[in-house]
């Protein structure tokens, strides 16, 4: 093996009951690259990332691994025998501990200790090394609870380096960032090749691939497709290459054609119902039409979730303006009462919002909506599995049955069960927030074609996105929000990135060319 060839993968197969994850996978990854790692969900990432990092171990798979120069038999105890041979992995979902300070979590579980004790000194002292020499900006006496997600990422990028990893797998570590952390981020990685660290990078925004890495591999149903240098890469190759077709277009085109206002709101202001000295909306006014896609843009902290919850009874409470459905002013007290008037919401975190993880795809479809399979004393089990049967089909939920735990399908199947729910509950007005966050190109398709169909058959949407090409490739028109502040809603023909992003910042609009 070259010298300069830190990781090669050769032929590794993992079988689960009834399922191979991964099919005689090969890669190669050098040594001080950053590699980039793509491929829909359920292509088999998650898979090879825990055999790297020992959560299956030598003998649960097939094939060879070479470590730096010798063969990596992960065996008991393997995920720490992985960080002590330098294997380290950031997960998606931080695994911090809120109540103790950034230098307790980087040596948690490995603290440097002297005559018995905790040598507290040394701890801190080490900490403020390893922060300093990668240029984590973030204090070592700080409680981790009270930094925000951007300054916890850089946390858990220093418990991984405190054992001086050779490998960092980084997993989604954009997916809750804003534009400012992100490029922080970035800083971070290449302050970290320019020291040697390796890292495998894994993220379903195929702009970030382009931004960062020196390669990427990409995996389809668990076979390796192709290993190519970024460079020799575009976004529209890379999706091809991923979906096992070319996709001309990222957004499907829709013949809707919008119709009358169905839904206003005028001048809605309100406060966090648990601090009512925090305004939350401060002054939100726009109209959404039969059959339309709104898209709502604007920063994280601008007010967008908070909006969308506080419209479907879930958060805000209102203290002043007015909200008006199909020409009737209506006072939303929760969830239970927005579904019945008509609106329903996807919500921005599907696995604590949207899902019951442990339950069957049956219940979770069926569990906003057990009012119309209920009779005297009982459920109607038959008109229940009938209705969900009916909404798993028109989504292309795909899984045996649905009887399978929801926990176990892919980002993009969790996603439409998670519509699928709401549409059982024939919604005049659907609102997703951040409706692709976390899944693949070609489920984002998928969940597009739908959201165009639904707009198509008279349902209107309200569609926040954390991705202005998303916002401008699916809306009809944009509403930008600003500091609790609604600024500007614009046609489509009018809408650029520069505008929203002008609007979003609070810049006057005249000093942007249309």
């Amino acid at each position: 093996m070259s010298e300069d060839i830190i990781l090669d993968i050769r032929n590794v197969t993992k079988r689960f009951p009834g399922v191979t994850a991964l099919d005689n996978v090969s890669i190669q990854i050098r040594r001080g690259e950053i590699h980039g790692l793509c491929g829909e969900n359920g292509a088999g990432k998650s898979t090879l990332m825990k055999i790297l990092s020992g959560v299956y171990p030598h003998g649960d798979y097939e094939g060879t691994i070479i470590y730096d120069g010798k063969e990596l038999n992960l065996g008991v105890g393997a995920i720490r025998q992985a960080r002590e041979e330098g294997i380290a992995i950031v997960y998606q979902e931080l695994t911090l501990v809120p109540n103790m300070t950034v230098g307790e979590n980087v040596f948690l579980g490995k603290e440097p200790v002297e005559r018995g004790a905790i040598d507290w000194n040394k701890l801190y002292a080490d900490t403020r090394d390893i922060l300093a020499k990668y240029r984590l900006e973030v204090s070592p006496q700080s409680v981790v609870k009270y930094l925000g997600v951007g300054k916890m990422q850089m946390v858990e990028i220093a418990k991984a380096l405190s054992e001086n990893a050779k490998i960092l797998i980084l997993d989604e570590p954009t997916s809750a960032l804003t534009e400012s952390e992100i490029d922080k981020l970035m800083e971070i990685l290449e302050n970290l090749r320019s020291h040697g660290v390796t890292c495998i990078y894994i993220t379903h925004k195929l702009e970030e691939f382009f931004r960062i890495t020196d390669s990427v591999t990409i995996l389809r149903d668990g076979r390796t497709v192709a290993t190519l240098p970024t460079r020799e890469l575009t976004q529209e190759k890379l999706v091809s290459y991923m979906v096992g077709r070319e996709m001309k277009e990222r957004f499907p085109r829709s013949h809707r054609k919008p119709g009358e206002v169905i839904f206003e709101v005028n001048d809605l202001h309100a406060v966090d119902p648990n601090e009512t000295n925090r305004k939350v909306l401060n002054g939100v006014t726009f109209n959404l039409r039969r059959g339309e896609i709104l898209g709502i843009a604007g920063l994280m902290g601008s007010g967008r979730t908070e909006l969308v919850t506080t419209i479907f009874g879930e958060y805000g409470k209102i203290t002043r303006g007015s909200i008006k459905l199909e020409g009737e002013e209506i006072h939303v007290s929760d969830a239970r009462d927005a579904m019945h008037k008509g609106i329903s919401l996807v919500p921005e975190d599907r696995k604590g919002q949207g899902l019951v993880l442990m339950q069957s795809i049956l219940k979770n479809i069926s569990l906003a909506n057990l009012d119309q399979f209920s009779g005297f004393m009982r459920i109607d089990g038959d008109a229940e599995l009938a209705a969900a049967t009916q909404q798993a089909r028109a989504l292309a939920v795909k899984a045996p049955n649905l009887q399978v735990r929801v926990d176990s399908l892919s980002g993009g199947n969790q996603q439409k069960v998670v519509i699928a729910k709401w549409l059982l509950t024939n919604p005049k007005i659907l609102i997703m927030d951040d409706p692709t966050r976390g899944i693949d190109v070609g489920a984002k398709y998928e969940i597009y074609k739908l959201m165009n169909d639904l707009a198509e058959r008279g349902v209107s949407i309200i569609m926040i996105s954390s991705e202005l090409e998303e916002v401008l490739g699916m809306s009809d028109r944009i509403m930008v929000m600003h500091e609790g502040r609604s600024t500007r809603t614009l046609e489509i023909a009018e809408a650029t990135q520069e505008r929203i992003m002008a609007l979003a910042t609070g810049i006057a609009d005249e000093l942007v060319a249309a």
